[in-house]
This record gives C-alpha cells, sequence and structure tokens, in this order.
C-alpha cells in the first residue's frame, strides 16, 4: 500500500493511508464509518488503487454493489489487485448472474491464491442457482479441496456454500451432513451452520434421525483419517461442536 501513495505529496499520502487504515480496521465493527473513511481516502487520491480498492470493498461489505463494482473495477485497471470474485458477486447481486459467470470463465485462475479460487468456485455456484441451474452448482463446488478431513481458512465457506447449495437442490441428507462438517471446521462461529442444521432436524424426521447422520459425519471423516497420513494443525474436528442439545 505504501508503495501506491509513494506519488502523493508526504503529508496527503499520510492522510489517505490513515483513512485506509482505519476503513479497514472498522470494516467488522462499523461497515458504515469504515465506508465514509475509505471514500475520504478515494475522494483525495482518486489515481491510487488502494484508494479505489478500499473503497471498493467497504462498499461491498455494506451492500452498495454499484459503488463497489464501480470502484474495484478503476481499481483494476489502475493495476490494483484483481478481487475478480468480489466483482462477479457484485454482478449476481445486481441480477446478472450470468455476466458474473462470463467473468469467471474469461479469469486466469492459475495466478490466485488457493482462497481466492476457491471464493471464485462459491460464486459461481451462486450464479448457476440464481439462473436455476441448481444441480450445476452442487457440481461446481465438487473439488478436491471439499474435503471434511481438511481445516483451512477457506474450508468453512466451502463446507457451508456446499451445503446450502445442496439445500436448495433438496438433497437434505447430504446438506445435513456438510453444515455437521462446517460447523467443525468453524473455530470463530463466523457461519449459522448449527442454526441450519437445527431447521433440517424436522425435516429429516426428528433428533434421532439427525444424530445418526452427525455420527455417520464422524465416522466417514474417522474412516479417511485412517486411511491417510494426518496433516498436523489441518485435520477438522468431529462433531464434538455441534450441540445435540437443541434438537431435543
Amino acid at each position: 500500500m505504501r508503495r501506491d501513495f509513494r506519488s502523493l505529496p508526504k503529508m496527503v499520502a499520510e492522510d489517505v493511508g490513515a483513512h485506509v487504515v482505519a476503513a479497514g480496521m472498522l470494516l467488522d465493527s462499523d461497515p458504515e464509518q469504515a465506508l465514509e473513511h475509505a471514500r475520504y481516502s478515494r475522494k483525495k487520491a482518486s489515481r491510487i488503487p488502494a484508494a479505489r480498492e478500499a473503497n471498493g470493498i467497504t462498499a461491498y461489505h455494506v451492500g452498495n454493489w454499484s459503488e463497489a463494482l464501480s470502484e474495484l473495477r478503476a481499481a483494476r485497471r489502475m493495476g490494483g489487485q484483481s478481487h475478480v470474485a468480489i466483482i462477479a458477486d457484485c454482478e449476481r447481486a445486481l441480477g446478472r448472474p450470468q455476466r458474473a459467470l462470463d467473468l469467471l470463465r474469461s479469469e486466469d485462475v492459475s495466478e490466485l491464491s488457493k482462497d481466492e479460487q476457491i471464493e471464485l468456485r462459491i460464486v459461481g455456484a451462486g450464479a448457476r442457482r440464481d439462473l436455476g441451474q441448481l444441480e450445476a452448482a452442487v457440481v461446481g463446488l465438487q473439488i478436491p479441496e471439499l474435503d471434511p478431513q481438511r481445516k483451512e481458512q477457506w474450508s468453512v465457506r466451502l463446507f457451508y456454500a456446499y451445503a446450502d447449495n445442496l439445500v436448495a437442490a433438496g438433497r437434505n441428507e447430504e446438506a445435513f451432513t456438510w453444515f455437521v462438517h462446517a460447523a467443525n471446521a468453524d473455530d470463530e462461529e463466523t457461519t449459522d451452520a448449527p442454526e441450519r442444521l437445527d431447521e433440517l432436524v424436522p425435516v429429516l424426521g426428528g433428533p434421532e434421525e439427525a444424530e445418526k447422520l452427525v455420527e455417520r459425519a464422524d465416522a466417514d471423516v474417522a474412516a479417511d483419517t485412517d486411511e491417510s497420513e494426518p496433516d498436523e494443525g489441518g485435520q477438522a474436528g468431529t462433531s464434538r461442536d455441534v450441540d445435540l442439545g437443541v434438537w431435543d
């Protein structure tokens, strides 16, 4: 980011940089205030990619899709980061899922991080779902990384997105299993996977049937673990994190 601001006078660079940092710090706790900081930095440094990116990302978190799309496209043209998954998701939010898919197809994923590649898959599945292509959305997430033994930074979102698309496709038992995996991998409780499990319990026939599915999910993970060498710090836990009591 500092490299981006070198073309600015020192005092302006420090001022803009401080507002960009403030936007990042407030993004989760007060996104509206974060957006004000980001807009200020964009106003003072409209030709700096980092300022446009900050404006675009905060606008996205607030739900200002058009603003986010405009700012992130501008940053990309200036040589900033691609943020292609967010741009595609904005197209979805604006009711243009086909544009989102076209963008994802045109992207060279080989230069993206694993996290960005997973996000592209998730957004692509969402676009397929928007178009009514429910099975295609499910198939699009069936990738090697969809492994309940893995516990990477992107695992929770991938497991959750897969479960969510299974529900949309009417495959409730499979969805329940993957919500279990998502809940087990979600150490920081960033999703509502436990609540989604609760919603599926009556659909599946009640607590007894749900507990059987939890046990089966644990057994599948345990069996896979026995067949492979454990990866220290990279194994997902069992359903000790799933509160079965709420189903009684």
